[in-house]
């Protein structure tokens, strides 16, 4: 039978030899400010009229910890959000790429578009031709009165408006959903009235004015090229 091999005794580490590699290493805790929300820190008062600095220091260090760690939570969270929104977009394009008729193309903006974007409601608004009767509203395009667009959207290409109430001219029934809107201007060509791609939510701040727009307004701009196909072929 093999003999047992007996380990040899290792001392216990006594505070003292912690203090020591820690005077060795003055930096291990600038290295690991982690451990100091594991460590109890000392007072900072010590007693006669002695304020222990180091303890301002660690508290310091700690928030820092804290600060960078909720910084880097939220950038997580952001970089999700912005992947899902950008995976969403581009499932809705290839949507209004594959439309087989004009008809088709527009019904899928305003079935379609709502579901693939996570939005509540989606409408197409068109002018009315200047000097003539508005038509009624389809079940798929919305007509508003001549100059409407103008006067809502002014220059921009892009409205954005967070914490609002939705309203009937732009979304019909699903005006009541709608809390934030985000109102795209379609430049499809000079014979075609000016349109609007009209996205509504019932989150304040799913739009907002402060938000980055290249992919709605990226969105915009397929769906005015894929409109211009069908009304213009051969120019776009």
């Amino acid at each position: 039978m093999a003999q047992e091999v007996k380990q040899p005794d290792v001392p216990a580490l006594t505070a003292a030899d912690v203090s020591a590699w820690l005077l060795a290493h003055p930096d291990f805790l600038a290295q690991h400010p982690d451990l100091l929300g594991r460590l109890a820190l000392p007072p900072r008062d010590r007693g006669e009229g002695v304020i222990d600095l180091q303890g301002y220091q660690a508290e310091r260090l700690r928030g820092q910890v804290d600060r960078l760690k909720d910084q880097q939570r939220a950038f997580i969270g952001a970089s999700r959000a912005n992947h899902n929104t950008q995976n969403r977009v581009h499932a809705a394009i290839l949507f209004l790429l594959d439309a087989e008729s004009f008809e088709q193309l527009i019904h899928t903006v305003s079935t379609d578009l709502a579901v693939l974007l996570d939005l509540d409601v989606v409408t197409l608004l068109v002018e009315a031709a200047e000097g003539e009767e508005a038509p009624p509203h389809s079940a798929e395009v919305r007509i508003v009165a001549p100059g409407e667009i103008g006067r809502r959207l002014g220059a921009q290409e892009l409205l954005l408006e967070s914490d609002m109430a939705g309203e009937e001219a732009l979304f019909g029934a699903g005006a009541g959903l709608v809390r934030s809107q985000a109102l795209i201007r379609l430049n499809v060509s000079p014979e075609v009235p000016p349109c609007v791609l009209a996205l509504g939510s019932r989150d304040p701040e799913m739009f907002h004015p402060g938000m980055r727009t290249e992919l709605v307004g990226f969105l915009g701009r397929v769906l005015e090229r894929c409109i211009r196909s069908w009304l213009t072929p051969g120019q776009d």
